[in-house]
């Protein structure tokens, strides 16, 4: 019985805490990046940096090579996993309170269960692993609800952009484990950075119509080094290890850590609702992700990376 079977290995829930945490700091970064950069511009300028960063490795190792072998697919994972999801959570951030914009997308792994399901994996429907999704929501909801969060006027248009990026979010590991899991990561994420990138430069020219601000600048620079560049590696990483049902997990985690950032940065009150919620988040991680077993599983095996 394989890794991605059974649970969770001890390396498996290292990547998987690197990515909480490379994936919950976006939400800030976003919403000061919106403030004097378009949502185009920053996919724009998220990617093609990142792109640059990596790209040395990538040639000198001939990973870039061998992904472009299989481009159409490199194609495919950018534009579900980059090009629709930043533009849409630029976009929906302008209107939607950031705790909003965290639990709809830490539905993520319920999509991600329902296409396991459709595509004949029956394991997701295990009992511990389904009450460990509802209870981790139910985590979630706790947490980022507050006075008002769900009264007022919400929009609805902002509230489907970020459903539809949970969706989209949910699609692009499939596309890694199934399509491109002999091509070297460093590789497909560099091609796929750069192509969107390209993609969306002439878009982000035509809607950027003021200069933007330092702080905007940074929280940019943030978001291609540390949300992209690194998160990428270590996402993909994560997909080998644990598949790619599992491996969304980590978005039930995000909001805990986006409010723990707004609390130590910001110097944001610690509700009760994080101090209830937080422990729901955990608990409902371990059952989805491992069936409720406490022994580590053997690692898989990762394809060879030069």
């Amino acid at each position: 019985m394989t890794a991605q079977q059974t649970g969770f290995t001890r390396r498996g829930w290292l990547l998987f805490g690197a990515m909480a945490l490379l994936w919950g700091v976006p939400y800030l970064f976003i919403s000061i990046a919106v403030e004097t950069i378009s949502p185009p511009a920053i996919v724009a300028g998220r990617t093609l940096i990142a792109a640059l960063l990596l790209l040395p490795f990538a040639l000198r190792s001939g990973a870039l090579r061998a992904a472009l072998q299989h481009w159409p697919w490199v194609l495919a994972f950018g534009l579900v996993e980059m090009a629709g999801p930043f533009v849409l959570l630029g976009h929906a951030e302008m209107t939607l309170p950031s705790g909003m914009t965290g639990l709809l997308v830490a539905t993520v792994p319920l999509f991600a269960a329902v296409i396991a399901l459709g595509g004949g994996d029956r394991g997701v429907l295990r009992p511990a692993r389904g009450i460990g999704l509802l209870v981790g929501f139910v985590g979630v909801a706790i947490v980022v609800a507050g006075p008002g969060l769900f009264g007022g006027e919400v929009s609805l248009l902002a509230a489907g952009e970020v459903l539809l990026v949970a969706i989209l979010y949910a699609i692009a590991p499939f596309i890694v484990a199934r399509k491109l899991a002999d091509v070297p990561s460093l590789g497909t994420i560099t091609l796929s950075l750069l192509m969107i990138g390209i993609l969306y430069l002439p878009i982000g020219l035509l809607t950027q119509h003021r200069m933007p601000s330092v702080p905007s600048l940074f929280a940019l620079l943030a978001l291609a080094v540390i949300c992209t560049a690194v998160a990428f590696l270590a996402f993909f990483a994560l997909i080998r290890e644990v598949g790619p049902v599992r491996a969304p997990l980590f978005t039930y985690v995000n909001p805990v850590v986006a409010i723990v950032l707004g609390a130590i940065v910001l110097a944001e009150p610690l509700t009760p609702g994080l101090l209830l919620g937080f422990p729901l988040i955990i608990v409902g991680c371990w059952f989805a992700a491992t069936g409720g077993r406490f022994r580590p599983s053997a690692s898989l095996p990762l394809p060879p990376t030069p």
